[in-house]
């Protein structure tokens, strides 16, 4: 361990492993280190016993739920978008020959107390029950004017420049009413709360067009896919990655403390005695406490089920978000199912999540609306993390420390994470001008 390198990764998580095999990609020499004897950090997958023993201390799974390692338990199931950022980086990276996807079965949104599909193409959108005649037409105008806006064509702006329109104006525009407005901002363009309204409609419509575009992608039934066995593979690919580069891998590494000289900066980092030195450290928010603060917490349901979630065309896996208004919040609510379609389970089990900003000091009942949704459950689990961001200046102690995961159930707000420190670690940004079909998502 007595050596030099250019930056040391702290925690095995996605982020952080994502980030390692990208250094090491571009060159830098990398030694990745994780206190605990696994891979993949808070967002780890787990089988039944390991499930079992972190929410249930020392009892013992039922005989009932099938083989414990028949199950792949992500502790932050995100769902992927088709044509998606991270989907970009795996081409870009050639983790993706790593890994196997499986289409995601349904996208679908709550509103007045039932769960609806999101229309995301012309047909989808005549049919949909969330929308009366009228605003049906207007939507349709909408997302025609999204799907066709060219940043580079000024004959696709309708005389509108979207760097400076917000999106309230936009939308004001196409007449749209407070519920179509609702499940376009949320259940189309992802956004997790109403700030966008008052800001640039580009971000809103580059959104909308990226959901579309990966809609079309597989011909299913949502835009996301995700991995065979879960997301636990995610983290080990890019750590393949990282190794075939030249970087070095350090499991089980207790008490790994970053190091700083005299004018606050990295110097290194000390484990057992040793200490490797660098210039930079990559880690997550627990590696250096006194860098980070506390901005929220995440409440969250685990249910094992035998059935799908109602309402969902018995789909095996899908996302329903639960946006803010439905239920007199100020953030969404998500759910995420996956099953033994995409080998996370035995056959015949469900894995479902429900998720949201913990608002209240009684999260329990905050995620009351969601577990309604599940129907019968066979066993359900309760979890809540505190979220944190770094208020350090990096330029100043090149200590590059990523945030916290997020309550949604896809992966845009965590790889733009990734690729912000990315960029402000090398001072390059990322090119991911890829060949999209070099992933491809199995039939069955």
């Amino acid at each position: 361990m007595d050596e030099e390198y250019d930056v040391i990764v702290l925690g095995t998580g996605l982020k952080e492993c994502i980030l390692s095999g990208l250094l090491s990609v571009n060159g830098l020499k990398v030694l990745h280190m994780d206190k605990n004897n696994y891979y993949g950090g808070e967002s780890a997958s787990l089988n039944l016993v390991q499930l079992w023993k972190k929410f249930r201390g020392n009892d013992k799974p039922p005989a009932h739920l099938g083989s414990s390692r028949d199950y792949n338990v992500g502790m932050i199931p995100k769902f992927m978008m088709a044509n998606g950022t991270l989907v970009r980086v795996l081409i870009h990276t050639d983790v993706s020959k790593y890994l196997y996807f499986k289409a995601v079965d349904g996208s679908y949104v709550y509103n007045k107390g039932k769960i609806h599909k999101v229309p995301a193409t012309d047909m989808e959108a005549r049919k949909s029950s969330l929308m009366g005649i009228f605003q049906k037409l207007r939507a349709l105008k909408f997302l025609t004017y999204a799907q066709n806006y060219n940043a580079n064509d000024p004959k696709t702006h309708e005389g509108m420049d979207l760097t400076r329109v917000t999106t309230r104006n936009l939308i004001a525009k196409y007449r749209l009413d407070d519920n179509t407005v609702e499940f376009i901002g949320h259940a189309l363009a992802l956004h997790r709360d109403d700030l966008y309204l008052n800001e640039p409609a580009l971000d809103t419509v580059k959104r909308m067009r990226l959901y579309g575009e990966s809609y079309a992608r597989f011909q299913g039934g949502s835009p996301y896919i995700y991995p065979l066995y879960g997301l636990g593979e995610l983290p080990e690919a890019f750590a393949r990655l990282s190794a075939v580069y030249g970087g070095t891998y350090m499991l089980n590494k207790p008490e790994c403390k970053v190091k700083f000289n005299e004018e606050g900066r990295v110097v290194g980092v000390v484990s057992e005695g040793e200490t490797a030195r660098c210039k930079k450290v990559v880690c997550d928010p627990s590696y250096v406490p006194n860098k980070v603060r506390k901005v929220g917490r995440v409440a969250r349901a685990i249910a094992i089920m035998s059935h799908p979630i109602p309402n969902t065309n018995d789909s095996h896996s899908v996302q329903v978000i639960l946006p803010q208004k439905q239920l007199g919040r100020k953030s969404d609510m998500y759910l995420f199912c996956c099953s033994y379609a995409h080998n996370v389970s035995p056959k015949g089990k469900f894995i479902a999540f429900v998720s949201t900003e913990a608002e209240t000091d009684h999260p329990q009942t905050e995620l009351k609306p969601g577990i309604n949704l599940l129907g019968p459950v066979d066993e359900i689990f309760f979890d809540i993390y505190d979220r944190y961001e770094p208020f350090n200046e990096p330029t100043l102690d090149n200590c590059f420390i990523s945030k916290s995961y997020d309550a949604t159930t896809h992966f845009e707000s965590t790889i733009m994470d990734v690729l912000n420190m990315y960029t402000m670690i090398t001072g390059k940004v990322l090119d991911l001008s890829v060949d999209l079909s070099a992933v491809s998502a199995a039939e069955e």
